[in-house]
């Protein structure tokens, strides 16, 4: 009996002082973890900030650039393709039978012995008879017309 006592003394001793190492040694882990992590990642936070903070205004002049280059790309391009068109046409115009064709086009003219006609649409004459209602007056009601129009406020 005396030597179940003994070991459940023990037993008890020994599991008293195991739990205790495993406290001890998770307080250590803990307090280890802290002050490791907290200087290092306190310094690492500063150091990201600062670089952080020092290339944002280069990064965004840098984009703004390359957004403006981009840009200025497009505008060059469109310029040499209207350079390009402005060639088309200074060549064609050199051609005598491309100018005959445009003045027979846009200024009517006929050849010797044709006939040239003018075709009239009466819509558009009545449209362009309202349209011309100052040009029925005398000159000088038009000219008091615009006078009282210049003299008229918003509010009237």
């Amino acid at each position: 009996m005396a030597r179940d006592r003994f070991s459940t003394a023990t037993r008890l001793r020994l599991l008293g002082e195991q739990t205790a190492a495993r406290v001890y040694r998770s307080q250590n882990r803990r307090q280890a973890r802290r002050s490791r992590l907290t200087g290092r990642a306190a310094f690492l936070a500063l150091v990201v900030c600062s670089l952080v903070v020092a290339l944002a205004y280069p990064m965004r002049q840098w984009v703004s650039q390359r957004a403006e280059i981009a840009e200025q790309e497009r505008l060059a391009a469109e310029a040499g393709e209207r350079v390009e068109r402005l060639r088309d046409e200074k060549a064609r115009l050199r051609d005598d039978a491309y100018i005959r064709r445009l003045a027979r086009e846009h200024l009517h003219y006929v050849l010797p012995g044709e006939t040239g006609y003018t075709v009239i649409d009466p819509d558009a004459v009545r449209r362009h008879r309202d349209d011309q209602g100052a040009a029925d007056r005398p000159w000088y009601s038009n000219l008091w017309d615009g006078v009282d129009t210049a003299d008229r406020t918003d509010r009237e």
